[in-house]
C-alpha cells in the first residue's frame, strides 16, 4: 500500500479506533510510518464482543505507549441507532480534542466506504459535491479530519493484517441489512469493487479534480463563535453548496428534501438545531438558540438587518453587532 501520511507528520493526532479491520490496520500502518498519535474508542455495549474490543484497544495503547480515551454507553439496537451512535461518538471526540488540544482526528474510512456513500447519495438525489462526500482532509474549524485510507480497499487492509498476523475483530452487526449502509455494501459496493477497483479509484480521482476546478467560493465574510456569514452568490445551486459545506462542518448532512426546502423558504431551522437565512446579499448560519431577547436588542438587530432566526444566538453569545458590519 502506498499511503501518504505527510499531512499529519507534525500534528498532534487522535485516531478514532474500533478494533475492526479498518482502524486496526490504520493503527499499525501509522506505527510503521512513525506517526505520533493517541486513540479514542466508544463501547456501545450492544454486543458481547465489545468488551473484548475495548480491552484490545487498552492492550494496544499500553504496549505501544499511546494515550487512550474511552467512553462506555448503553444503547439499544433501534431504527436510529446509527445516528445516535454517530452523534455520541462525534461529541466524545470533540470533547477530547478540545480538552487535550489535538490538531487532527484520523479516521479509517476506506474505498469501500467511499463507494458505499456515493451509491447511497445517488439513491437519494444528490449533486456532485454530495456524491463525493468523503474527502481526505476536511477542516471543521476546531480541528482537521484526515482519512488517509480512501484510496485503499477493505480487502487490501485485511490482507495487510493477515500477512502480519495482527489480531482484529469483526462486528457482526455489519452484516445486518436492516441498516441501509449494510444493504448497499453487501449488494452493490463490495461486489462492484471486487471487479472494478482500479477504475473506481481513477474515477473518484477525476471527480475530485472536477470539483476542485469548479472553485466554488465558500469563504466566510464573518465567523464569530459558530455564527457564519457568507456572500449570497445569486445562484441557488452555488448557495446550497456553500450552505451544505457549512452545515457538514457542524456534523449535519443535508438531505435532498432539506436542500429543496432551504431554497424554497430562505429562512429555516434544520434538524431543530441549525438556523439558516438567505438574505438579499448574504447567507447567515448559526446554531439555534432560545435566548430571551429584549425589545431594545430586537430593534438594534432590525436596524442592522440581522435575520430574525439568527438574533437569539447573537444575544446568547453576546456578539457585538458592530462586528457584523462589512
Amino acid at each position: 500500500m502506498n499511503l501518504d501520511f505527510s499531512a499529519i507528520k507534525e500534528s498532534k493526532n487522535l485516531l478514532a479506533f474500533s478494533a475492526g479491520i479498518d482502524s486496526t490496520a490504520l493503527f499499525f500502518l501509522l506505527l510503521k510510518e512513525n506517526i505520533d498519535f493517541d486513540i479514542a474508542i466508544v463501547n456501545y455495549n450492544t454486543r458481547e464482543e465489545s468488551i473484548e474490543e475495548l480491552q484490545y484497544a487498552k492492550d494496544l495503547a499500553k504496549k505501544y505507549k499511546k494515550n487512550i480515551f474511552y467512553k462506555e454507553v448503553k444503547l439499544k439496537s433501534e431504527s436510529n441507532f446509527e445516528k445516535i451512535a454517530r452523534d455520541i461518538r462525534h461529541k466524545f471526540f470533540k470533547e477530547i480534542i478540545r480538552e487535550h488540544l489535538y490538531n487532527t482526528l484520523i479516521t479509517a474510512h476506506q474505498l469501500n466506504d467511499k463507494l458505499e456513500w456515493f451509491l447511497m447519495q445517488l439513491s437519494k438525489g444528490a449533486g456532485l459535491i454530495e456524491l463525493i462526500g468523503l474527502k481526505e482532509i476536511e477542516d471543521t474549524g476546531l480541528y482537521r479530519v484526515h482519512k488517509p485510507l480512501l484510496n485503499t480497499s477493505k480487502d487490501e487492509l485485511k490482507d495487510f493484517l493477515e500477512e502480519n498476523n495482527i489480531k482484529y475483530f469483526i462486528d457482526q452487526s455489519n452484516y445486518d441489512e436492516k441498516y441501509k449502509r449494510n444493504y448497499f455494501r453487501h449488494n452493490f459496493s463490495d461486489r462492484f469493487l471486487n471487479e472494478y477497483k482500479e477504475g473506481v479509484k481513477n474515477s473518484f480521482d477525476y471527480l475530485q479534480k472536477d470539483i476542485n476546478s469548479l472553485n466554488i467560493s465558500s469563504g466566510t465574510l464573518v465567523k464569530i463563535s459558530e455564527l457564519e456569514i457568507f456572500k449570497n452568490l445569486k445562484d441557488d445551486n452555488l448557495n446550497i453548496r456553500v450552505i451544505d459545506l457549512s452545515v457538514k462542518r457542524r456534523g449535519t448532512l443535508l438531505s435532498y428534501a432539506q436542500r429543496k426546502e432551504i431554497i424554497k423558504q430562505k429562512k429555516i431551522t434544520i434538524s431543530n438545531k441549525i438556523c439558516i437565512s438567505i438574505e438579499k446579499d448574504f447567507i447567515w448560519i448559526s446554531p439555534k438558540s432560545n435566548k430571551i431577547m429584549d425589545k431594545k436588542f430586537k430593534e438594534s438587530c432590525r436596524i442592522n438587518k440581522v435575520p430574525k432566526n439568527i438574533r437569539a444566538y447573537i444575544k446568547e453569545k453576546e456578539i457585538n453587532l458592530k462586528d457584523l458590519m462589512f
